[in-house]
């Protein structure tokens, strides 16, 4: 777009009544997860500001369902938002499941073109620019994820797709401290009781150099022939897309700019491939049954608390499996990896 770029705003309202839409969900929410649903409830009635901030894999996404069928009923307009398409991508057919006869958009960069007013909309908060006073009532999921919390821009273009006055709700794991809002829920245990698995730490030392001369160090390797004998699927999360790319072997990877990074997941989920190779763009947004994750370069940068949080989170998600392996390979302990170790011991003694 450019500054010659013809702009058209539509503001012609056409959201339904109370009687089309339809709540097809049957779950049954814990009493951790009952009392935090009904307190953001309470919230966005009331049209205040609220963080649902709970452990990954407590449910979350459930916890909305109450929240949007009321907002839907009143004839309002609802957005959820999430910075990354993978998050997009994975609530649009639970959505589409629960609310059968409400017309739902999900918005992202290359979505095909959806028809009709869509009283719901799923986007990518990138995707909030092409909005102006459009919503009744907002929720950002993952608000602390980059490229949100990092960029200004995108943090107003929310704030520009929300109608004047309308509170902005967010959820997530691990919230920053410009996220804190006076109406909270806390939810610290996942909604299968069990506890969140623990990552171990384990030395990988001069990994960088092994990978650069094509091999695998053994400790990783060892790691990734255990799960492939055993069939548990895997993610192997790495620093960089340099190193990504050059990985030895045949192991399917995915990035941001992956074209086919979508089919890819979907392989994984469906047990046709036994693992796969990925940046930090999955460490959210995604659930796969019995998953068991490695950290290769734990010690970087990129690897912040929060981001080793998330990652951790991808493992035990199922009430048929609740535990799995966690390990942070690494050239050295930072206070990073010791902050995220402790964080989810914390929530475990909650």
């Amino acid at each position: 777009m450019s500054s010659c770029s013809e702009l058209l705003l539509w503001s012609k309202e056409q959201a339904r009544g109370a009687n089309e839409h339809v709540f097809d969900w049957n779950g049954q929410l814990t009493f951790l997860q009952q009392k935090a649903s009904e307190e953001l409830l309470a919230s966005v009635r009331q049209n205040q500001s609220h963080l649902l901030h709970a452990v990954c894999g407590a449910g979350k996404t459930e916890l909305l369902f109450p929240s949007i069928f009321a907002s839907l009923q009143e004839g309002k307009r609802v957005c959820v938002a999430a910075p990354r398409t993978d998050v997009i991508l994975e609530l649009f057919p639970r959505f589409q499941k629960v609310f059968p006869k409400t017309t739902i958009h999900a918005l992202y960069g290359g979505a095909p073109n959806q028809e009709g007013f869509a009283d719901l909309i799923l986007a990518t908060t990138h995707q909030l620019y092409r909005f102006e006073n459009a919503f009744d009532v907002v929720f950002v999921d993952e608000a602390d994820a980059f490229p949100y919390y990092a960029d200004e821009t995108l943090r107003r273009a929310v704030t520009k797709a929300a109608k004047k006055n309308a509170a902005i709700h967010y959820v997530t794991a691990t919230p920053t401290k410009s996220l804190k809002t006076t109406n909270q829920s806390i939810l610290s245990k996942r909604y299968h009781g069990h506890n969140l698995p623990v990552p171990r730490f384990s030395g990988l030392w001069g990994y960088a150099r092994q990978l650069k001369k094509g091999k695998v160090p053994t400790k990783l390797q060892q790691w990734i022939e255990e799960k492939t004998k055993n069939n548990i699927p895997f993610l192997v999360f790495l620093p960089t897309i340099e190193m990504l790319e050059n990985f030895p072997g045949v192991l399917p990877r995915v990035h941001a700019e992956h074209p086919e990074r979508k089919e890819i997941v979907m392989q994984l989920r469906e047990k046709k491939i036994p693992g796969l190779l990925t940046t930090t763009i999955l460490e959210r947004g995604i659930t796969i049954e019995n998953v068991h994750v490695a950290v290769v370069g734990a010690e970087q940068q990129i690897f912040t608390s929060s981001a080793l949080i998330q990652i951790s989170g991808r493992v035990g998600r199922s009430f048929r499996y609740p535990n799995g392996d966690i390990v942070f390979f690494h050239h050295g302990i930072t206070h990073e990896m010791d902050k995220a170790k402790e964080s989810i011991e914390r929530w475990n003694k909650a």
